[in-house]
């Protein structure tokens, strides 16, 4: 701990590198802080004579060397650990900027850790994204892993809906898709056009054209679209002269 009488040895040191290093230098970011220091090192700061030592800290540091204790074997963790919780777009806010979470955290409470460089986000002591910090302001980062599930869960939901829709077109709709799915053709895709006629010629004429391919042991949709294109093209009879 530093005695109160050098303070301004502390302070001086600080001023050095914002007057030295700092002064006019235009970094792209955090990240290119390190790099440009180290060459700011290597060339001015401990190459110079110091003021007090008159000698160069670079011939000094490999004096005191071989008696410094090593470093530890796991960097110290200089997170700084926020409780948040995620928005309903499972997103997290740090600064200006939002980062994504698994969909599936949509509104939960997490622990993030915060770095210089980086974001760490944890559900019960579980990692659970982790993003590159910016420096920028009112970006939005997604991780393209992050909405899938959001995604699944929808389109589930979409084919449910499909599906209901589907079986109240014939009572037999259900011995359809077992037909369709026995002979391993893609049953989804049969089903969708198969709703998709019902919006056009109605579901009466449909379920009547499901129920006949399904007679034929032809089922799918292009055997549904077929029947109704030929019914469609059937002439009425002409009525008998009176």
């Amino acid at each position: 701990m530093r005695k109160a009488n050098e303070k301004g040895r502390v302070e001086n040191g600080v001023g050095y590198v914002k007057k030295n290093f700092l002064a006019g230098a235009e970094l792209p970011d955090f990240t290119a802080m390190n790099p440009a220091a180290q060459i700011w090192l290597d060339t001015v700061a401990n190459v110079r004579i110091h003021g007090e030592t008159h000698r160069k800290p670079a011939e000094m540091i490999e004096e005191e060397r071989p008696h410094l204790l090593p470093l530890p074997p796991n960097p110290y963790d200089a997170a700084k650990i926020i409780q948040v919780r995620a928005s309903s777009q499972f997103r997290i806010r740090v600064d200006t900027n939002k980062y994504s979470v698994p969909a599936r955290f949509a509104g939960a409470p997490l622990t993030m850790k915060l770095y210089q460089d980086r974001i760490c986000l944890y559900h019960e002591n579980q990692l659970i994204a982790r993003h590159n910090r910016s420096w920028e302001r009112h970006r939005d980062f997604e991780h393209p892993d992050h909405p899938r599930e959001l995604i699944a869960q929808r389109n589930k939901a979409k084919d449910q809906k499909l599906f209901l829709r589907f079986l109240g077109l014939s009572s037999r709709a259900t011995d359809y898709y077992r037909e369709l799915d026995t002979r391993h053709l893609n049953a989804r895709r049969h089903v969708r056009n198969i709703v998709a006629l019902a919006e056009i010629h109605g579901a009466d004429a449909v379920g009547r054209a499901m129920e006949d391919s399904l007679d034929l042991h032809a089922v799918a949709s292009e055997s549904v679209a077929f029947l109704l294109e030929s019914r469609a093209r059937i002439l009425p009879r002409p009525r008998p002269f009176t």
